[in-house]
């Protein structure tokens, strides 16, 4: 990453006509120092050092996070998954991990659930906080990927998540039409459930 910032602070400055002395002099640093950020010889460059060199040649540094594919999975993640894996009747598979298609996109839904021609995409949580966001990022899962299906929003059966739910229930329902009940049979007998929906267990 040091090396990429540092290649864009070095075509910044050379497109502006400006001397690493110049820019280093904007930035408020050493002439050595500047060269060494371009050149990504910075082991650790601070965020302020990246900044201030970044303003000199005219940039805006800015950063956004994104998952890495890696999500933590803690005990009650696993067991959550573990409940879910033993629902489905005859017929149908579980798979664990199904990243989304698209080149370098690391997202990946927690479970799918499949008959061999329809699919049930599920993406579990524990404790259910930001609805709006979970909203979102399902969403954008469903966009970019053709072969979701429908989707399982499948939450631990606590005491926080049936609050939660109870208040933003039905905001949800437009989104996850099916209750649980409707879900649990549907994948009980063998059939992926004809809509998108929540579960608890």
């Amino acid at each position: 990453m040091a090396a990429a910032v540092g290649r864009e602070i070095a075509v910044a400055r050379r497109t502006a006509g400006a001397s690493q002395r110049l820019a280093a002099a904007r930035a408020g640093v050493s002439m050595s120092q500047f060269g060494r950020l371009e050149r990504g010889e910075l082991r650790r460059p601070s965020l302020e050092a990246i900044c201030r060199a970044s303003r000199a040649v005219g940039l805006a540094f800015t950063a956004k996070l994104y998952p890495d594919g890696t999500r933590l999975r803690d005990k009650g993640q696993l067991a959550l998954e573990g409940r879910f894996a033993t629902v489905p009747g005859e017929g149908l598979r579980v798979a664990r991990e199904i990243a989304l298609p698209l080149p370098g996109d690391q997202r990946a839904w927690d479970l799918r659930v499949t008959d061999g021609h329809a699919n049930a995409s599920v993406e579990a949580e524990v404790h259910l906080f930001d609805v709006q966001a979970t909203q979102r990022r399902i969403g954008l899962k469903q966009r970019d990927d053709p072969g979701a299906g429908v989707v399982i929003l499948l939450l631990s059966d606590t005491a926080h998540n049936r609050r939660v739910l109870s208040e933003h229930r039905e905001a949800l329902r437009p989104q996850f039409p099916l209750d649980g009940a409707a879900i649990l049979r549907a994948l009980r007998a063998g059939r992926i459930p004809a809509a998108s929906g929540i579960l608890r267990l």
